[in-house]
């Protein structure tokens, strides 16, 4: 009898499962129908531009003597991506500081060593159950009328400043911890767990040796200082993927001075990064590091607005190299720069296209000493702006003498994670557009350069992307404007 009601109720089970897959397609005479699956167009993401799928002959197509730049042309397919209209400005990467600052003060304030407030953190769902302890950002920091332990908490994140007594944000402190599943490693098939689906050639055996990974961790120690270790150990599960960092995000804003010898460039130390009046620049003094940290946070914190669990998103990234010079040449193979043309001025106005150095020393004929406003000159074809000059752009891609060959021609994209203890010339990462300080040559869309991972440019900013899922067919494309 308990055979028979296991099999009637799987009965039922298959039946009611059949129903859900295929009674939505009238699948009536036992016709092939197909299943479908849920569907849906993602908004556009706030100050994001849509790129649409295209295809360009990246690189130089022509040899210049006088820079010695080769010809290294190569066709290219990317599919459609978001990304940002203007670069990073001061105010967004601010804000991305301030948090971090916030949530560093609130997990003090429920610190029992700073009176241990308990409604600055999460530790149980409305039923009392208990859950992974998260931060109450619904209670307030409070900044003007904090006890005494309140007090100990907030000061703590500050130091005064030696010369003019001051209390200013310790940048040591803000750092920002978070993690990467990296998926295009955990998929590969020498990692499957199964023996005899790493190698699909019957032919030969199987291999059982577990296979051995790499792994990226970090962790502070007791003096406050950020160890990060890549790890080698033998395949444990798909936890072994995921790669931890923690990254220090306060800009360095002394990139003013270190950058140019023997300059007074003091004022923008001081200012560029604190000063409202730079709101709307590009955000500066950010390593590669500090920009993949933005990004994932940027993406952690559109999840929480969101509210739901279990949802996925496509992460906010840094384009890469050929998402970067696709979106910059409008898709046009014959564009050098973002418009239509070999010069960054208008020959009959002398109007200028871009921020960057027009003459030897002459800094100031494009209406800029050092960065502009985002924004301030008019976009390209697919509407985004500073794309040429105003600051160099942070790509994902690693950088090689070799990396043209090393890459696919669909989506390509060619990715080091270097270890602490690699050679420091495997740091490397692609830059483009070049800056404000740069002249017209090195502003060109086509031309490659690179900086080393971590380190910190006055003339280096970065704007992030989102692959876009949900392209529907007839969508509107983006497509150069040829008056």
């Amino acid at each position: 009898m308990k055979q028979l009601t296991l099999y009637i109720t799987l009965s039922a089970l298959a039946a009611a499962l059949w129903g859900c897959a295929a009674g939505s397609r009238n699948a009536a005479g036992g016709e092939l129908t197909g299943v479908g699956a849920s569907t849906w167009t993602e908004p556009t993401p706030y100050g994001m531009v849509l790129v649409s799928r295209g295809s360009i002959k990246a690189g130089p197509q022509e040899a210049d003597s006088v820079w010695g730049t080769r010809p290294d042309a190569h066709g290219v397919s990317v599919d459609a991506f978001w990304m940002d209209e203007t670069e990073v400005t001061n105010a967004e990467y601010k804000q991305f500081v301030y948090w971090v600052r916030d949530s560093i003060i609130r997990e003090r304030l429920a610190d029992p060593a700073y009176g241990g407030n308990e409604e600055y953190k999460i530790e149980e769902d409305r039923d009392g159950n208990p859950i992974e302890p998260r931060l109450n950002w619904n209670k307030p920091i409070p900044w003007r009328n904090a006890d005494e332990d309140e007090l100990r908490a907030i000061q703590s994140l500050y130091r005064t400043n030696p010369i003019t007594g001051v209390a200013e944000l310790d940048p040591e402190q803000l750092t920002y911890r978070y993690e990467v599943y990296n998926q295009t490693e955990a998929v590969k098939r020498k990692y499957r767990r199964d023996p005899r689906r790493r190698v699909l050639n019957t032919d030969l055996e199987p291999d059982n040796t577990v296979p051995t990974i790499t792994k990226d961790t970090a962790w502070i120690d007791d003096d406050g200082q950020i160890i990060r270790r890549t790890i080698t150990r033998p395949l444990t599960g798909e936890y072994d993927f995921l790669n931890t960092y923690i990254v220090s995000v306060y800009p360095d804003t002394t990139a003013w001075v270190n950058d140019f010898d023997n300059a007074y460039n003091e004022p923008y130390v001081r200012l560029y990064f604190s000063h409202g009046g730079y709101n709307d620049y590009p955000v500066v003094g950010v390593s590669w590091e500090q920009a993949n940290a933005f990004a994932a946070w940027r993406t952690a914190f559109l999840k929480r607005s969101i509210g739901r669990e279990g949802i996925y998103i496509e992460p906010y990234r840094l384009p890469t190299e050929a998402e970067w010079e696709y979106a910059a040449r409008a898709g046009v193979s014959e564009n050098k720069y973002p418009w239509e043309g070999d010069l960054p001025l208008t020959e009959e106005k002398g109007c200028f296209y871009a921020n960057f150095k027009p003459q030897e020393g002459n800094y100031v004929q494009d209406g800029h000493v050092i960065t502009s406003r985002v924004g301030t000159y008019a976009p390209n074809d697919f509407g985004l702006y500073d794309m040429a000059g105003n600051v160099s752009e942070w790509t994902s891609t690693a950088f090689t003498e070799s990396v043209s060959k090393l890459k696919s021609d669909l989506n390509p994209e060619y990715r080091y994670d270097a270890a602490p203890d690699d050679p420091y010339r495997l740091k490397r990462k692609i830059v483009r557009g070049g800056s404000w300080k740069d002249v017209a040559h090195n502003i060109r869309s086509d031309i490659r350069m690179w900086e080393y991972q971590n380190e910190q440019r006055s003339f280096i900013g970065f704007r992030c992307v989102r692959t876009n899922i949900g392209f529907a067919k007839g969508q509107k494309q983006n497509k150069p404007n040829r008056k």
